[in-house]
């Protein structure tokens, strides 16, 4: 089945996205600008992932942290100055791959100098990160700004959502970025790829009073015992479910099996209101493709900023 049968609807492909500020974001943004940037940006994504296949994994989070924090405008990839950068937060622990942000915009830098921004460029490669992996081909709409900056670690602690978020502050997370439940339980199905740190799962495992699934919780707790130090809890892991590196399903699946990983992942099939979503894409993984593309360009496109707003970093990490 051809993927692109997954896009958006007509509407959306249309018209664009329409934003607060001057402007808008619209799927043909660098048309005469930069023709080649979307085949550059997925050259760069393929050869990243043939070298290391987590890279899919990394490239998504990286963009779901940028997102979450003030709108999707590469705030995530600047390098610390005179204050601690985003990246630094507790909250961001083990986001990797800011570099191949850097190395495709220095590429894009070559063909059409100072076009295009490091925003689009991250939003471009996790797009490409997921079809590369399996999941679908998703249009999204160009024209983001990148932030003047400076990186604010204490906005960055305040804005993502914690380790052991619920299911309420999950769904009112996501409403604020114009998902319906079916889209929430969707965007959560980029858990399928990756990974979770013993580090992250303390509250889920040890919390009094915080067990779902007691069983999988005590098959979680001899991979990640409550002894270990914090760096040790640092480098070890648990697989998210049985397809690390693949886009797919599997992740729903896994959570109607009581084998979710995270507070979040457990909590999905529990809910009258989400479960229905669960056995619908844990039966049918073109549905969540579905959702998870509309979903995908909501979270991509709020909040975001465009026109004059902003400006376009030649070089991803700083502001000149």
């Amino acid at each position: 089945m051809d993927l692109r049968l997954l896009m958006l609807s007509a509407s959306i492909v249309m018209l664009g996205v329409e934003c607060e500020g001057a402007g808008r974001l619209s799927l043909d943004f660098y048309k005469e600008s930069c023709p080649q940037v979307e085949n550059i940006v997925r050259a760069g994504v393929h050869t990243a992932s043939i070298f290391d296949p987590t890279t899919s994994a990394a490239l998504l989070r990286l963009l779901f942290h940028d997102c979450q924090v003030q709108g999707c405008d590469a705030s995530i990839l600047l390098d610390a100055r005179n204050e601690p950068s985003e990246v630094a937060s507790s909250k961001s622990f083990g986001i990797r791959k800011r570099n191949i942000v850097d190395l495709i915009k220095a590429s894009l830098e070559q063909v059409c100098p100072g076009q295009v921004s490091c925003a689009d460029v991250l939003v471009l490669a996790a797009r490409d990160a997921v079809s590369l992996s399996g999941g679908p081909r998703i249009d999204v709409p160009l024209g983001r700004r990148d932030s003047r900056g400076p990186p604010n670690v204490r906005l960055a602690d305040s804005s993502l959502p914690p380790n052991d978020i619920g299911l309420e502050g999950t769904l009112k997370l996501f409403s604020k970025k114009g998902m319906t439940v079916e889209e929430t339980v969707a965007i959560l199905g980029a858990h399928t790829l990756g990974i979770t740190h013993c580090f992250s799962l303390r509250s889920r495992l040890y919390k009094p009073g915080s067990a779902i699934n007691a069983g999988f919780v005590n098959t979680l707790k001899l991979k990640c015992p409550p002894y270990e130090g914090n760096t040790t809890s640092k480098i070890k892991f648990v697989v998210n479910d049985l397809t690390p590196i693949q886009f797919d399903n599997e992740y729903f699946m896994n959570t109607m099996r009581g084998r979710g990983v995270l507070k979040i992942d457990a909590a999905l099939p529990l809910d009258s209101r989400t479960r229905p979503f669960v056995e619908k894409f844990a039966s049918d993984h073109n549905a969540f493709y579905r959702a998870f593309s509309s979903a995908f360009v909501k979270l991509s496109s709020s909040n975001v900023l465009i026109g004059n707003q902003g400006v376009i970093r030649r070089i991803c990490n700083r502001v000149d």
